[in-house]
């Protein structure tokens, strides 16, 4: 299937991929653009897995100050090369994810860095609210497991919805970016500040 140039421009416009790779997701997907853009997403996912795994010691230190100045954040957030720190790319990632995070209060980065004690301690109380709920004893841990996935979602970073669009994990804009880009992105550190807290 031959596809139309224009298509090809608007599917580069909106994923910011290659014009080749445009190309073939279009004809892939028989000139849908939706499906094009999902395509090329699942491909720069695998992609990204591939970078993930390379040193990101570069970046930039981020900050925002919320509008009244009584909420702050200092964001570190690397990559691999210089060059790519100081593209707008990089740049806008990193004053949405601090934007984020005044917004959002993770504690952690990622699940990984929750201490065994505070995921003991959250599961232990969740165990005792489902059985003051009432449930039944053998699927009581079961319950705290899925309770410890909401745990995450409201106090990991990287799991946590995106505050621009809850369609999106923080993650999830981790990962496009590097696909984008073509370098692995980490979130290394971040402080959140808040007046009188």
């Amino acid at each position: 299937m031959s596809v139309d140039t224009e298509l090809v421009k608007q599917l580069r416009e909106r994923t910011g991929a290659g014009i080749l790779d445009c190309k073939k997701a279009l004809e892939e997907c028989k000139g849908d653009i939706e499906k094009a853009i999902d395509y090329l997403r699942e491909k720069g996912i695998a992609k990204a897995a591939k970078k993930a795994g390379r040193v990101a010691s570069e970046g930039l230190i981020f900050s925002y100050i919320h509008m009244t100045g009584k909420i702050g954040t200092l964001l570190e957030l690397n990559c691999e090369t210089d060059f790519v720190a100081r593209t707008k790319e990089f740049q806008t990632l990193g004053k949405e994810i601090a934007m984020h995070i005044a917004a959002a209060s993770p504690y952690y980065i990622s699940p990984d860095d929750v201490p065994p004690e505070d995921l003991e301690r959250e599961k232990e109380i969740y165990r005792k609210q489902a059985l003051e709920e009432g449930k039944p004893q053998h699927i009581v841990d079961k319950i705290a497991e899925g309770r410890i996935q909401k745990f995450y979602e409201s106090t990991c970073l990287l799991e946590q919805a995106w505050i621009r669009d809850p369609e999106k994990k923080i993650k999830d804009l981790i990962t496009e970016a590097i696909a984008k880009l073509g370098e692995n992105i980490v979130v290394r550190r971040f402080a959140r500040f808040a007046i009188g807290e």
